[in-house]
């Protein structure tokens, strides 16, 4: 794994413009999110370089812009809010500690190389979480749209304080943030190809906010500090430690899954394959290096990474060029953001928030499955109204559920047994005739492809068919994985008719199947002589070892006839 990123100046041209292009996109939503956040929009502008410039270096997509989003955004709003209700004095600083933390399991996520398992989870989990997050940035966004302060106790408080938020609209704002929201929606497609809608909705909103209400008491973002930030130290109290740790984990699992979905929407655009593991570990640093700093968390981000693609960008070196010039903007011209309306960067922060929700398989989820449809509305009320964590880890748990009760019962249709040439299991000409010449005292118990602990069942119910043979042959040639609770139902079913003085045979190919069935000592069993990789053959044994008896008891019965 190279330390740094690939980075080259072979399309240098193509990089500076991406990443000038991004960094334009990125100026107006770092603003918005460290306002939204409750950090201030400089913790914005300092997560958008830091977050950026080492995720970049360090990270293993080359062309992923890393900023601020907004699911991290809503993750963040609630850390700061907790954590400062909860100690007012020192509530801040532990929130950027959380920043730290996150990125430090983000980093051991990389080094345990589970970048791969990150994202694999049903996609009707990952819609209902993403819609949810997406109405939490709206509902949010809904006071400081009306020109008032966001009310305690987050999304509940907020829907609870509608009806008050209504009676003390302020005009003025209110007017602001449907303009901002106005431009970027109805903007021509041509003009958002030459300038981001959001830097049109920054600059004319604010222009407007100074002419138009001078009188007004618009609330703005105030002076930020030029300069480079403090350095903020790890700070904690013991009361607090496990929120703080459990804020960290849902804060960088989420940057986990928002980044590594970027990712392979970057992947798609350059026909590219990012390393997951080496990704985990840039944008771990990214929000260490963040937080230690006062910026808010970031991930990679789905908008910034398409400008930067389309714009030319292939290398890291846009991103680098991306956080630099956003770092001029912070220490050369912060004074000329004092005088942005927050009503502003409310509408802009409200249409990411429409733009996440996935309006598209919302549409057409219950039309496509009924209970994927229901997975993803009970994710997006866990997601609004409990827990992010609650409702992802209740939506994977029901989603699979699901699919292994599809699964289980779908192999379970590949659990078979005869006595007999039927088409229930497909025969050649040869291993038909032993079967035939049997008369039906040899039976063959067949399992075909992976056998995981739901078909344990279908093995215990076909097991119960076995009464009325002399011998069996148990058919694992096309069972390319045997599982633990599969292999125990087998188990049971191979001792049970060696206990009834049944003669047992075993036909199986080299592998897992055969591993597992040796760490069972299984072919203690059953003698290594009655172990086949060839179903005919075992069939023609069984057959020849059932003769002698089978030719006796046509004696016995000619005799008693005649």
């Amino acid at each position: 794994m190279r330390l740094t990123n690939n980075i080259h100046f072979r399309n240098l041209r193509g990089d500076l413009f991406g990443g000038a292009t991004a960094a334009i996109v990125a100026l107006p939503m770092a603003l918005a999110f460290g306002v939204a956040s409750g950090a201030g929009a400089a913790a914005g502008l300092w997560g958008a370089v830091l977050v950026g410039f080492f995720a970049a270096l360090f990270g293993g997509t080359p062309t992923l812009i890393s900023e601020p989003t907004g699911p991290m955004t809503v993750v963040m709003t609630a850390v700061i809010a907790n954590l400062t209700a909860a100690n007012p004095e020192n509530g801040l600083a532990m929130a950027f500690t959380v920043v730290m933390m996150a990125g430090v399991f983000q980093m051991i996520f990389g080094a345990l190389r589970l970048g791969k398992y990150v994202t694999m989870m049903p996609y009707t989990v990952i819609s209902g979480f993403m819609s949810g997050i997406g109405v939490i940035l709206i509902v949010l966004q809904i006071a400081p749209f009306l020109g008032q302060a966001n009310p305690p106790g987050g999304v509940i408080g907020t829907v609870r304080a509608i009806p008050e938020l209504l009676s003390n609209v302020q005009p003025a704002e209110t007017v602001l943030a449907a303009l901002a929201i106005a431009i970027i929606w109805f903007m021509p497609s041509k003009l958002k190809r030459i300038v981001p809608p959001q830097l049109v909705a920054l600059v004319v909103g604010t222009a407007l906010s100074l002419v138009l209400f001078q009188g007004a008491e618009i609330r703005r973002i105030g002076e930020i500090a030029a300069g480079f930030p403090a350095i903020q130290m790890p700070t904690f109290t013991f009361d607090q430690l496990q929120l703080m740790f459990v804020d960290a984990a849902v804060l960088g699992m989420l940057g986990c899954i928002d980044a590594l979905l970027t990712s392979v929407i970057a992947d798609s655009l350059t026909r590219t394959e990012h390393d997951s593991n080496k990704e985990l570990i840039g944008q771990g640093l990214g929000n260490l290096i963040s937080g230690l700093f006062g910026g808010i968390a970031g991930a990679g981000a789905t908008m910034g990474t398409v400008v930067n693609i389309q714009s030319g960008g292939r290398t890291a070196l846009s991103g680098l060029t991306r956080a630099g010039i956003l770092l001029v903007v912070i220490l050369g011209a912060a004074n000329l953001a004092a005088m942005i309306p927050l009503a502003v960067l409310a509408g802009i922060a409200l249409k990411v928030g429409i733009d996440i929700i996935d309006w598209g398989f919302l549409k057409r989820a219950h039309h496509i499955s009924f209970k994927g449809a229901a997975i993803m509305y009970g994710v997006i009320l866990l997601t609004v109204f409990v827990d992010l964590i609650a409702a992802v880890g209740v939506g994977v748990f029901v989603a699979n559920i699901l699919t292994i009760d599809r699964m289980s019962a779908l192999q379970s249709e590949s659990v078979k047994a005869i006595t007999d040439s039927d088409d229930a299991i497909l025969l050649d000409t040869e291993e038909k005739k032993w079967l035939e010449r049997a008369n039906g005292r040899i039976l063959l118990f067949q399992l075909s492809g992976p056998m995981i602990f739901g078909v344990a069942k279908a093995i215990s119910r076909e097991h119960n068919a076995l009464a009325g043979c002399d011998a069996i042959v148990f058919d694992l040639s096309d069972v390319p994985h045997l599982g633990v609770t599969a292999s125990l139902a087998l188990e049971n079913a191979i001792k049970e008719a060696v206990e009834k003085d049944r003669q047992v045979f075993i036909t199986v190919t080299s592998g897992q199947t055969k591993r597992r069935l040796e760490k069972l000592d299984v072919f203690n069993s059953v003698p290594l002589d009655r172990v086949f990789d060839n179903r005919a053959e075992a069939l023609e044994t069984a057959f020849q070892i059932l003769l002698p008896s089978m030719q006796e008891q046509l004696h016995s019965s000619t005799l008693a006839t005649s």
